[in-house]
């Protein structure tokens, strides 16, 4: 019964996209507003739908950032991306090039001024972020990106990038942490949703000004260290044989 209503939450989850992404369209043509707004809906719909249609609540904690800053978060699968994105006022992403040939994620994802990287050689790769990141510098927001670089299982470990680091020198912004036990409940593949409290938690800001490297080791500890505690709060075991996406 959990695994037919789980397949019924993802089916009716990706009519929804469809649906209200045609409803926002012609709004968010013309004014931004209407993208962020079609956005927001949808993410707040999901975590409303995943409460009632298969137990998933979901819950953000400590202060959820604004303005100009970064935010450095804990990629465990779809559905961090939905909460942050459901209390973010504008969200933008470093993503995979890829993606914007996603059909309605892809343009919705370039209209709030996501950017799209082509993953590569290091050096070609953060040349090719902080182009992306100067070019979308028109649009106000709150900067994302994942430090590991991809969706990560609970439990599994891997290393964090110096693109962060690289971007959190060179746009001078403070940088907010966000940990996350959402991997838990919400596989990276598959279709079983589980029940239970899915939490993003917004941590105490880096301000601007570190070193690359003290930085990056601030930043994993941090994350790390949360992700494990609300992991551990939740009583479920990790999932043997974690990895990247």
């Amino acid at each position: 019964m959990r695994y037919l209503m789980s397949l019924v939450f993802v089916g009716q989850m990706y009519l929804a996209m469809a649906v209200l992404a045609v409803w926002f369209t012609p709004w968010a043509i013309f004014d931004r507003r209407g993208a962020y707004a079609g956005i927001r809906t949808y993410c707040r719909y999901v975590r409303w739908s995943a409460a009632w249609m298969v137990g998933l609540r979901s819950e953000v904690r400590g202060p959820v950032p604004a303005g100009e800053v970064l935010v450095a978060s804990k990629h465990q699968s779809f559905f961090d991306i939905i909460i942050i994105c459901s209390v973010l006022e504008r969200p933008k992403f470093i993503m995979k090039a890829s993606l914007r040939f996603a059909p309605i994620l892809g343009w919705y994802a370039l209209r709030i001024g996501c950017v799209p990287v082509e993953r590569g050689k290091r050096a070609q790769a953060i040349q090719a972020m902080m182009r992306g990141v100067a070019a979308g510098q028109a649009l106000p927001g709150q900067l994302i990106i994942y430090p590991q670089g991809t969706r990560v299982a609970p439990g599994a470990r891997l290393p964090y990038k110096i693109g962060t680091g690289v971007i959190y020198r060179e746009t001078g912004q403070p940088c907010h942490p966000a940990a996350t036990n959402v991997g838990l409940f919400w596989p990276r593949h598959g279709i079983l949703r589980k029940p239970g409290l899915a939490v993003v938690e917004f941590l105490e800001p880096i301000p601007p000004g570190q070193p690359i490297d003290s930085f990056m080791a601030d930043l994993e500890t941090r994350i790390e260290t949360r992700s494990d505690a609300l992991m551990a709060e939740t009583g479920l075991p990790l999932p043997k044989g974690g990895g990247q996406a």
